[in-house]
Order: structure tokens, then sequence, then C-alpha cells
């Protein structure tokens, strides 16, 4: 029933009046949800599960979505990533997050050692609203851009992961994690397939315009980055990683300019 409930809700309402609908019943939720099962490492509440996600059967999952902060399994591995890995927490950086996730913005913009921005298209929690194939920055703005589950969105992907590149500092990193098939070597895209329905069908949501394969680095080295590949989840042991509920299969990209 849950799952209904959600995939129903994922499907009718957008981006927009979701985000504002879970300001309101996320905490009522997470009641219901009670126990130490599993950990939220983005904002160390636990429960006796996590709920369940997806916009359809094939791509819904059960214990994905944190009741409290609505963090899901991917959002869980980049925190992780960025508390152990960089230097996100710990040093003066300036940052740009693109499609700013519930999870994480209100954290972001509390820490005093970064400058925060964000920005979007059309999110009612963006400071900025732009197009990310052609973002308002000057060369060399920021140390840091986010922009995850983005790209796949993105008419000229490349022209967007150019634009990211563009606006870094010498030295600064990107985020930006994508929906991928692990089993595919080349990323799937047919810009004939525009109805709904079918864009679903081919790239798992109905708003998505391609499904990345293990190319994906290659698409984000044409533009200049230097990315690391890390299967980033198998760092952690397995119990571990069940408490959090982390994607085992996802390949986390670090991308350096």
């Amino acid at each position: 029933m849950i799952k209904s409930i959600i995939r129903l809700l994922l499907k009718i309402f957008p981006r927009p009046v979701l985000i504002r609908l879970s300001l309101l019943i996320n905490r009522i939720v997470a009641l219901f949800y009670m126990g130490n099962k599993v950990e939220c490492p983005v904002c160390h509440n636990t429960f006796r599960k996590f709920l369940p996600y997806g916009y359809t059967k094939k791509t819904g999952r059960d214990n994905a979505l944190c009741p409290r902060c609505l963090s899901l399994e991917r959002h869980r591995l980049m925190y992780l990533y960025l508390q152990k890995k960089t230097n996100f927490f710990t040093e003066n950086l300036k940052v740009l997050h693109i499609a700013p996730e519930q999870c994480f913005f209100k954290r972001f913009k509390a820490l005093e050692n970064l400058d925060y921005t964000t920005g979007d298209l059309e999110s009612p929690i963006a400071d900025v609203h732009f197009d990310v194939q052609e973002i308002p920055f000057s060369e060399g703005s920021y140390d840091v851009v986010i922009c995850n589950h983005v790209l796949e969105h993105v008419d000229d992907d490349l022209k967007a992961m150019s634009e990211i590149y563009r606006i870094l500092k010498p030295g600064g990193y990107a985020i930006l994690q994508v929906p991928q098939d692990t089993d595919a070597e080349k990323t799937y895209e047919d810009s004939t397939i525009t109805d709904p329905l079918e864009r679903e069908k081919h790239f798992l949501q109905k708003d998505h315009v391609r499904l990345y394969g293990l190319d994906y680095a290659e698409r984000l080295s044409a533009v200049g980055f230097k990315v690391t590949a890390d299967i980033y989840a198998n760092s952690f042991p397995i119990e571990t990683a069940k408490r959090y509920s982390l994607p085992l299969k996802e390949i986390f990209y670090f991308n350096q300019k």
C-alpha cells in the first residue's frame, strides 16, 4: 500500500509541489517508523526500516527513503563520501549546488565553512534559477559543484558538463551522479523517443532523455574532468552498508578540474 501511494504521488505532482508536501508530512510519517534496525548517516536518526521509493514497479525498491530527512540510498552514499574522502566539511569552500536535494540544502547552508549557493531551473528551494546548459556565473567561480540526477534530463549533457567544468576553479571538483545501467557498456539515448510512457520504458522515467552506461566516465573526461570512479559502498562492512541502506552497485564519480 505504501509503495503504491508513493508511486502515485510521484506521478501526479510535479517536483516543486512534492518538495512543499514533503516539508509538511515527513515528521508525521517518521513516527510510524520508529526503531533501530536502520540508520540515516545524514540526519542520524534510526528507524525500523526506510520507506519504499520509486516512480514505477521497475524502479521501485524497499528500504530506500529516510522518513525523517528524505535521503535516498544515493544521498547517503554521497554524504559519507564527502565526509570521509573530501575537504567539504573542513575547509572554506565556495559551493554551487544545482537541483539541491531536500535532505541536504539546509544542512549545507548551515555549515560555516561553506559559501553556499543553490540553483535550479524551477525548484522553490533554489537561490538562483537557470538552465544548467547556460550557467550564469563566470569561469573559475566555485571550488565545488554538486549536480546529481540532472544530466539525464538535459538535451545536451556534454554542454552542461562543460558549463560545470568552466565555472570550477582549477583543482575544484564536481559531484555529478546519474542513473546508470552498470550492465551496459554504452549510454542509451534516442532523440526520437519523446512520448513520456516510452521514455519511462526506455530511460526509467518519463522526463529522462537517456540512460547512462559504463561510458559515463568517458563523457565526463571528454570535457576535461579528471575522473576517479569508485564503488564506494563496498568500502564499508556489509552490515554497515545494509544498516545505512547504501546502493551496493552504484559507481561514485569524483570529477576534478
